[in-house]
């Protein structure tokens, strides 16, 4: 049995998820809300805990999503703490040996959880080892030499979450798939855009070195934040194909109904406007991080409920 005891928590596990003190064994509710306050107290592109999620299927968001956050920060969280490569390589491997164990054989209330979710909804265990292999490069993988490369890495991200998404919904057609794969992509591609400055304070950067040579922009050249007519076009390169995904992934949210379509629409209207915020500051991704700010969220939503509307943006 895979035990979450003192011995397998190293400082970095403790500051991601807590000690997590409990007395004797968890129960499938406890450990349900415990997915649930990991998932509540964070902020997503997929906002998991939304209310347009059918009550039904909230506990299963928060298993999924407590699954991938705790991974997520093992692989990129406190920095300024200098983990070791090898301790959160080896949290990642623990968090794999767990995902793989027989259900019923770990106490760690995620997968005490996800264990039962999977089962009910019939959920690929590949779409979770995808994910973790990510965190698991994120940890080792600083340059990306092509966009290939970096979709290949996105592939196993984020579009794996947009998979299970639908899964619980109950879709499971192939051209669905393919649209959120689109959406998924261009919403993490999009991330990594809005947080050019962030990644570099982490020695990281998603911006494919062969179109940096193409823009006539080095690494030195980020690092000083400088902001000229280079940047300016490599930076409209990169949102404006970002664009084209969303737009490829667009026939989704109108396909899906109900309040995984409305959903949808508010997800795909938040990540166009980080790219429309992008180029409203002239791709300076240096002075100040593009976000969605609350009257943002109203002007989204609004938007979103009109299903005609949406299809002529």
């Amino acid at each position: 049995m895979t035990t979450f005891t003192h011995t397998r928590i190293n400082p970095l596990a403790r500051e991601v998820s807590g000690a997590i003190p409990h007395e004797g064994t968890w129960t499938l509710s406890q450990s349900y809300l415990f997915c649930q306050k990991i998932a509540t107290s964070h902020y997503e592109n997929f906002p998991v805990g939304s209310l347009l999620v059918p009550a039904r299927l909230r506990k299963h968001f928060y298993s999924i999503y407590a699954f991938a956050r705790i991974a997520d920060d093992f692989a990129d969280e406190h920095y300024q703490d200098n983990h070791a490569e090898s301790d959160r390589l080896d949290l990642l491997d623990w968090w794999m040996e767990m995902l793989l164990d027989e259900p019923g054989r770990t106490s760690h209330p995620v997968f005490i959880a996800l264990a039962e979710t999977r089962e009910q909804f019939d959920l690929p265990l590949q779409l979770f080892v995808d994910l973790l292999s990510a965190f698991k490069q994120d940890v080792t993988v600083r340059r990306y030499d092509s966009f290939d490369q970096l979709v290949d890495y996105c592939r196993r991200s984020a579009n794996p979450i947009g998979r299970l998404i639908l899964q619980l919904f109950g879709y499971k057609e192939d051209q669905l798939y393919c649209w959120s794969d689109s959406i998924c992509t261009a919403l993490q591609l999009a991330n990594h855009w809005q947080d050019v400055a962030i990644d570099l304070d982490k020695d990281r950067v998603y911006l494919p070195l062969q179109d940096l040579g193409t823009f006539g922009v080095d690494i030195d050249d980020l690092k000083s934040g400088r902001v000229d007519e280079r940047l300016r076009g490599l930076m409209k390169f990169q949102v404006d194909r970002t664009e084209k995904l969303f737009r490829d992934g667009k026939p989704l949210c109108t396909e899906v109904r109900g309040r995984l379509g409305l959903e949808l629409r508010v997800v795909w209207l938040g990540g166009m406007t980080i790219l429309n915020r992008l180029r409203a500051v002239e791709y300076d991704v240096f002075t100040s991080r593009p976000a969605i700010g609350a009257k943002d969220k109203l002007t989204i939503l609004a938007a979103a409920l009109n299903r005609s509307g949406f299809r002529r943006r």
